[in-house]
């Protein structure tokens, strides 16, 4: 396992991150049902093998199982006796937790509510990573701002995050943090996969300028890309009831069939090439992986030995490139020789 600096910050973190979706009883109706389910004896055990594995990352979120993720995860922490500065937890706020007109958004007075919900829920006196879930239209940007910084002003947090934000909204964000004194955000929460490469064309330019970090969730295209799908058989098992996230399926199916290839090349499976082609991109900070079983944990945890080649790499980026849009052909046809290519994989 290999630790990546947390955005522009002295933290570190595992490149595999737990994600805790699946813990929790299912909520009926709710909109992670068909993901959740884990009770608390079968999440400690997901944790305690991610634990040994060298994660110290964990991700949670209040609405994943309207807060029943995060009561399970702390009280996991608490049943293996982990030290609470041995893992860095994240959460989320933003999300609809109740039937009140103020009980979602990013105001000031959802945050304050939710970090305090959070907190208790978790066992926790502090949250290492507290992130906005979403993209609140009717908050303006200062009030969340400052919500945020009052918090890891008072201790209760420690670095702030955001999650499915537009290239634009993030930097001017980040302007009005430096220009009045806040504390920034330091991480960008996104949906990244082989099929799904869209990330590439502002928000990683962006965040490679600002030194942000990226936590990538759905690598695996909520399943799509695990080897068990192809043409006529893609609306099976989770799909059948949650086809999430969005993805052009004929281009899925080629960049499987490329990863097939290359997974018997090193005796891998098409989730762990898909995992360790993401693992390999340079702005890549931690992978977010989930489970409701140990042997899908044990499956994703060995993406971390896989070591992609530059063929290998090269043949993945060919199979999933995007199709040019303007003003992305444009500026990479002017800046061509001016500087090394962005995406190199890592060592």
């Amino acid at each position: 396992m290999r630790y990546n600096q947390l955005g522009n910050t002295g933290l570190f973190v595992s490149e595999l991150c737990l994600g805790t979706m699946t813990f929790g009883e299912n909520q009926e109706g709710a909109v992670w049902s068909a993901v959740a389910g884990l009770d608390q004896e079968a999440s400690d055990k997901i944790v305690e093998r991610s634990l040994a594995a060298g994660i110290n990352f964990i991700d949670t979120a209040n609405v994943y199982s309207q807060g029943r993720s995060e009561i399970t995860l702390g009280q996991a922490i608490k049943n293996l006796g982990v030290a609470r500065k041995d893992v860095v937890i994240a959460t989320k706020l933003h999300g609809q937790m109740g039937d009140k007109p103020n009980d979602r958004g990013s105001s000031r007075g959802h945050i304050m509510d939710s970090v305090e919900q959070s907190l208790e829920r978790l066992q926790m006196d502090h949250i290492d990573l507290y992130q906005v879930h979403g993209t609140d239209t009717v908050t303006p940007i200062d009030e969340t701002l400052r919500a945020l910084d009052d918090l890891v002003s008072r201790g209760l947090v420690r670095y702030i995050g955001l999650s499915n934000w537009a290239a634009w909204r993030i930097a001017k964000a980040l302007g009005i943090s430096e220009r009045k004194g806040f504390a920034r955000f330091e991480t960008v929460q996104a949906y990244y996969s082989i099929a799904g490469r869209d990330l590439e064309r502002d928000i990683v330019p962006m965040m490679q300028e600002e030194k942000m970090g990226l936590m990538v969730w759905s690598p695996l295209a909520g399943g799509l890309l695990s080897g068990k799908y192809g043409p006529g058989a893609a609306n099976e098992g989770r799909r059948a009831t949650f086809d999430f996230p969005p993805v052009d399926k004929d281009r899925a199916w080629a960049c499987v069939a490329a990863m097939r290839e290359v997974g018997t090349k090193h005796a891998a499976s098409v989730a762990e090439v898909a995992l360790a082609y993401i693992l390999a991109k340079p702005f890549v900070t931690s992978v977010i992986i989930g489970a409701k079983r140990l042997d899908q944990l044990d499956e994703n945890l060995k993406a971390v030995k896989l070591r992609l080649d530059a063929d290998d790499m090269t043949k993945l980026d060919e199979v999933s490139a995007l199709p040019p849009e303007y003003p992305a052909w444009m500026l990479t046809r002017q800046g061509a020789g001016r500087r090394p290519a962005p995406f190199e994989p890592k060592d």
